[in-house]
């Protein structure tokens, strides 16, 4: 087996060869040739993925060492691949979901040009490669490098219409607020190495385990360390302060929404942290501020979602919000159910987002659900793959999200009342906000214009088809997370993850009885709002907003703060040293040193008189001048 493994190198390389050719070749190859190479090698690279998890479903791992990346004196950090349960769960989800994407965007982006439609699948290749790396490093310096790769991509992918300035300045806020992140996590590699002297993930936390002689990790060490990981999660995970860059990012097109939101960027945090789960699970302190964070940013996303009307940033808070989910997990040390999420969570916001994209393509570009309605008579394929998301998100059995939520609810419960409570209560919100978004969109009045009337049409089978898919896995992927109160020894995820993710054990554990009762209430309790939505939205009229309507729908004035806070002083900062510190100091002291040069030069050509006493009277003096140096220096 270890043999055969050596070749997973070709799961990434292969997205990074349809990168080149599709990048290369965009201006020469046809749109069909173009879209079967991005497809096809993501494919290939999902079947490759799928021969992996065979590979290591029994509990085997393997690391592929191919060269040494860094060898300075005592210090090598191979490039090397961890091959094991956890990285082979994010491989099938990355190119699984990616793929899928993939033949998506195929027809969503056939009006592009060719040299366009090339570029826009070479970026989508390339980020696809990039969280592969980042998901199948060894060691935190090759998981960075694919960390920076996918926010490099994210730029190019966000800002792809580079014609419209606003979508620039969405790229450029999502490539600074992770730039934030980023130098936090940079500082906590060379803190390792400092301490551990490597960066592979084996010596690490052997390391901290106190199981290599010499060298350990003291308390502050690990509880520094793994709180400069988590500002970098912070950033790639768009969590409280840094996830204002996520809802801009919608400015990309509705296929990049679905891969950064689903199944690539903003899971790149969770995966760190759950790769990283020994050092977290030896920082108390860290994990209550992981976990209140996340409970924090999914209560404010949820809230800010309840009255946005652009149907792309209602997703996009979702996805913040859903995200503060999956790290309340992981603060409360439930690491497999955090890693669940993410598996639930990419198959139905992928669909979420594709069926955004496919109604947005009926509507003519329109997002403004505001101008929808009445949509399930002419969309019925989407419509009902939208139902299905909806409800799996809501978190209904026997949908994938309600094992998933569950299992993050229970954990919270166990942690804390006051956690679950606040928890529950953003389930609630959340089951709202998406049904009102089903039904403002799909029921009730078309109140669109009569052109948009004429051009409804369902989406082609390019763009349909991954719909049904991806709604079949938002119905059965969570099944195989079913919890053991259903049965003993069916949470099949847990006994896969188990020799890659050993969650704590819970510190207040509850009877089977107790659970059913969380579970009951949580649906009782989901259903009700989605009652309450139906009656509220089935016949939308729109209307005015005011008082904490208007602060939700402005997103509690979160930008307006950062702007007052920190972007306009910077701007002012900036716009002082251009006009005065620009021209009088900078330009002052660089000047200056030119106007010294040219005067000195022309003092000292006039020692090159041509006159020989001249000369003779420099020796003398330069004689006596080193025979006084000398005199006083023996004194």
């Amino acid at each position: 087996m270890n043999n055969a493994l050596q070749i997973v190198y070709l799961i990434p390389l292969l997205p990074l060869l349809g990168f080149l050719v599709n990048g290369l070749g965009r201006n020469y190859m046809s749109k069909t040739l173009i879209s079967w190479t991005g497809s096809g090698t993501v494919l290939a690279s999902f079947i490759l993925s799928v021969w992996v998890f065979l590979q290591v479903k029994d509990g085997n791992t393997y690391v592929a060492h191919y060269f040494d990346f860094i060898k300075v004196d005592k210090l090598v950090i191979p490039f090397a691949f961890k091959i094991d349960q956890l990285s082979s769960l994010f491989l099938l989800i990355i190119t699984g979901v990616g793929f899928l994407i993939h033949v998506y965007s195929a027809s969503y982006m056939h009006e592009e040009n060719r040299g366009h439609y090339g570029r826009y699948f070479s970026y989508l290749n390339l980020f696809v490669f990039s969280m592969l790396l980042l998901v199948m490093g060894a060691n935190y310096v090759i998981l960075f490098i694919g960390w920076e790769g996918v926010g490099l991509c994210s730029y190019l992918l966000i800002g792809y219409w580079f014609g419209n300035q606003s979508y620039n300045k969405a790229a450029n806020k999502a490539f600074v607020m992770n730039r934030i992140g980023d130098l936090a996590f940079l500082i906590a590699i060379f803190w390792m190495i400092s301490k551990a002297g490597s960066t592979g993930f084996a010596e690490v936390f052997s390391v901290a385990k106190g199981e290599v002689t010499g060298q350990s990790f003291t308390g502050f060490d690990i509880t520094m360390i793994t709180l400069l990981l988590f500002i970098g999660a912070t950033g790639k995970s768009a969590q409280i302060p840094l996830f204002t860059w996520l809802p801009d990012a919608m400015a990309g097109p509705t296929p990049v929404s679905a891969l950064i939101h689903a199944a690539t960027m903003v899971t790149a945090g969770i995966y760190m942290i759950a790769r990283s789960n020994i050092l977290y699970s030896m920082a108390p302190l860290t994990m209550d501020i992981v976990a209140w964070t996340g409970l924090a940013t999914a209560l404010l996303a949820a809230s800010i979602a309840l009255k946005q009307n652009d149907i792309k940033k209602v997703l996009a808070y979702s996805t913040v919000s859903q995200l503060g989910f999956m790290f309340l997990a992981l603060g409360t040390g439930a690491y497999v159910a955090a890693v669940f999420h993410v598996m639930t969570h990419a198959f139905f916001k992928a669909l979420l987002f594709l069926g955004s994209g496919s109604v947005i393509h009926a509507m003519g570009g329109e997002q403004d659900i505001r101008n929808m309605g009445g949509l399930s008579k002419k969309l019925k394929i989407t419509f009902w793959t939208f139902v299905a998301g909806c409800v799996a998100i809501a978190g209904i059995p026997p949908f994938s999200g309600f094992f998933s939520k569950d299992a993050i609810l229970l954990s919270a419960f166990e942690k804390s009342p006051v956690m679950y409570g606040i928890a529950l209560f953003t389930a609630l919100l959340t089951a709202f906000y998406m049904f009102r978004l089903l039904f403002i969109t799909f029921t009730g009045k078309f109140r669109g214009t009569a052109q948009q009337a004429q051009h409804l049409h369902e989406s082609p089978a390019a763009m349909t088809l991954p719909l049904i898919i991806l709604a079949l896995l938002s119905i059965a992927g969570g099944w195989v997370g079913i919890p053991e109160v259903f049965g003993h020894g069916l949470d099949q995820l847990s006994a896969f993850l188990r020799p890659a993710v050993a969650s704590l054990p819970h510190a207040h554990p509850v009877s089977h009885e107790t659970e059913y009762a969380l579970m009951g209430v949580s649906t009782l309790l989901v259903l009700v709002m989605i009652l309450a939505a139906w009656f509220m939205f089935r016949n939308y009229q729109r209307k005015e907003t005011a008082g904490l309507a208007k602060w939700l729908e402005n997103k509690w004035y979160v930008d307006e703060l950062y702007d007052f806070l920190l972007v306009n002083p910077l701007h002012k900062l900036g716009g002082w040293f251009r006009s005065v510190a620009d021209p009088r100091l900078v330009d002052g002291l660089v000047n200056g040193v030119g106007k010294a040069v040219q005067y000195g030069s022309r003092q000292l050509r006039l020692l090159q008189s041509g006159q020989v006493g001249s000369y003779v009277l420099l020796m003398v003096l330069s004689m006596v001048l080193f025979f006084g140096i000398q005199f006083f220096l023996r004194k």
